[in-house]
């Protein structure tokens, strides 16, 4: 499988951070960076990570199914996070999940037929002291209203 230099030289410097027999510890990250950049995790990209780790490609797969932020499937261009744990359900992130589904016209796990968003019902996002969280790929919102969310929803279906 073949990366951009810059996964690459990102790959050779988490590979170099484990002590040799230890390579292992470098699977999620990789797996996380080479998604970013390829879209999901495919079947060949298990089987490079493995080869890459020392592990079989079962093991790199034992280790996808328990991680929700690791995708088989393409995901859209935006990637919408709502929390819905108990804090968040606290503070109507229920209602935040149930209003995104509806303007979007998808759920769990779906995306936009544009492909441009995709959105997903999460446990926890780790902000439970600024409820409602939402999460857009890597960036957060914290106490999100009705209206922010109609806003960021409708900011994302036109950039570019």
């Amino acid at each position: 499988m073949t990366f951009s230099p810059e996964l690459e030289a990102r790959f050779e410097k988490l590979l170099r951070t484990y002590p040799p027999g230890r390579e292992r510890g470098a699977m999620i990250p990789m797996l996380m960076y080479a998604q970013d950049e390829v879209g999901s995790v495919s079947q060949e990209l298990i089987e490079e990570v493995a080869r890459r780790v020392g592990v079989t490609p079962l093991q790199v797969q034992e280790v996808i199914s328990y991680y929700s932020m690791l995708h088989p499937t393409p995901m859209g261009k935006y990637h919408v996070q709502i929390c819905t744990n108990i804090s968040c359900l606290l503070w109507d992130g229920d209602k935040l999940w149930e209003q995104a589904c509806k303007k979007l016209g998808i759920g769990h796990k779906e995306v936009t037929p544009d492909g441009r968003i995709s959105l997903e019902e999460v446990e926890c996002i780790g902000a439970c002291s600024w409820a409602p969280a939402i999460q857009v790929n890597y960036d957060f919102h914290h106490f999100v209203t009705p209206e922010q969310l109609d806003r960021l929803l409708d900011s994302l279906g036109k950039k570019q």
